[in-house]
This record gives structure tokens, C-alpha cells and sequence, in this order.
């Protein structure tokens, strides 16, 4: 099984992802679009991730490669990849397949809880979760309306839409489970001037606070994808 991801930014990586494809011996190959990199062909991989980054899904003028990465999305979608949108990545998709992303009433930066659906935990690949985990947020955006073959995964009270699964292989994160402590730093780092005083924004000091969390979320992660990849190896696809 061959894994591509697509990177905005320099200190926004796959993680655990990364890891846990090492586990497995699974190829792996990524486009820098911040470094305006060719992406693939569809035939070149089968699973696609999507990463975070600061910019908005609608800035298409500041970052022009926005408008072949949501192309190759829609491709990718049509060619029945298993794919994973996490935080803007999850915003992507949602714009793709005819939701709409507008500015969240508020800015959600922290370890916050969010609530599953019941109908999310009956579904193998989240049966492990609890009601209310604890996940990493930094998002501004939100993803709304969208398509009757979606379903609605995860909520809480910062935001309604905070995860979604769109025809059964195709899944959306608001929230962040693949962050090693080095890109939550590098996060810090790189966008602190968001962390201004919010309901929904904790200190740094209760960020960097959060490893717990951060190691329960990565172990969360993998037991997602372990699951999703033998649905995968056992359908033949």
C-alpha cells in the first residue's frame, strides 16, 4: 500500500502517521505545494493525506497552488482512495465534495474534548474511542453543509463539525491525533500570534502541558489506521 501526503508548510508533517507507515513497510511520498512541487499521478499511490496549515482554503491568490491541490483532491476522490484530511486538510475535502468553509465563531487552540457520535463508534474503525476524547485543535475555519453522503462524526461546543466521513473512505479531522511534541513547538513557533486571550485558547504552558494527551491521541491514530488498512488489504482494493 502506497501512501502520498500533501505538505503546506515546513513544520506541518504527518507525525505518527509517518511512523506508523514505517511499522508497516508502507512507501511513502509527499509534494511540498509550499515549495511548488509536482504532485503525482493518481495511479502512483492509494491512500492520500492531506495536511494542516495556516492558510485558508479561500486564499487562492496568495497561495495559487490551492486551486490544483483541491483538482487533484476531486481526482483522488473519484478514484475511490482511501483518504484522510486532517484540520485544513479536512476543510479541503469538505470544499471539494460541496460543503462550504467559513470563519468558526471561535478560534479553538488546545486540548479540548470532543463528543462522537453513536453512530461514529459503532463503525469499526473508531470502536475504540471514548465518548469524549481529549484531541489538539488550532483552527480558526470550520466546514459546514455538507453533502447527504456524508455523515457528521464528532462535535463539541467550540465547533459544531469536528469530524466527518464522506462515502465510506474518505474522512476529515477539525482536530489534530498525529502531533509529536515537536510539531506542536514548532506550531507555537511559527503561528503564537493567533494565541491571543479566548475561551477556547489555552496558555502555552497548558499546550506544551499535554504530552499525555499527545501520546493517548497518537495511540488513537494508529488503532485507526491499523484498522482502516486491513478493511483496505482485506477488500483487495
Amino acid at each position: 500500500m502506497r501512501i502520498h501526503y500533501l505538505q503546506h508548510v515546513p513544520f506541518e508533517n504527518p507525525g505518527i502517521i509517518l511512523n506508523w507507515a514505517v511499522q508497516r513497510t508502507y512507501p511513502v511520498t509527499c509534494t511540498r505545494l509550499f515549495e511548488n512541487q509536482v504532485l503525482p499521478a493518481q495511479t502512483d499511490f492509494d491512500w492520500l493525506v492531506i495536511m494542516g496549515g495556516p492558510m485558508n482554503i479561500y486564499e487562492e491568490e496568495r497561495y495559487p497552488w490551492l486551486i490544483r491541490e483541491k483538482e487533484f483532491i476531486k481526482e483522488a476522490i473519484s478514484s475511490n482512495k482511501i483518504i484522510l484530511g486532517l484540520c485544513l486538510g479536512a476543510q479541503l475535502i469538505a470544499d471539494v465534495i460541496g460543503g462550504r468553509v467559513i470563519q468558526n465563531q471561535y478560534k479553538e487552540i488546545g486540548w479540548f474534548p470532543v463528543a462522537f457520535t453513536k453512530e461514529a463508534l459503532t463503525m469499526q474503525e473508531f470502536s475504540h474511542f471514548p465518548i469524549n476524547p481529549v484531541v489538539f485543535e488550532w483552527h480558526g475555519d470550520t466546514f459546514i453543509d455538507l453533502p447527504e453522503e456524508s455523515m457528521l462524526l464528532a462535535s463539541n461546543d467550540a465547533c459544531e463539525n469536528q469530524a466527518f466521513v464522506y462515502r465510506g473512505t474518505v474522512y476529515g479531522f477539525q482536530f489534530h491525533m498525529e502531533n509529536t511534541m515537536q510539531i506542536i513547538t514548532d506550531l507555537i513557533e511559527n503561528c503564537g500570534e493567533e494565541m491571543v486571550p479566548g475561551i477556547w485558547i489555552q496558555s502555552v504552558g497548558d499546550i506544551l502541558a499535554g504530552t499525555d494527551f499527545m501520546n493517548q491521541n497518537n495511540q488513537w491514530m494508529q488503532l485507526f489506521l491499523d484498522k482502516l488498512a486491513d478493511f483496505y488489504e482485506e477488500s483487495g482494493r
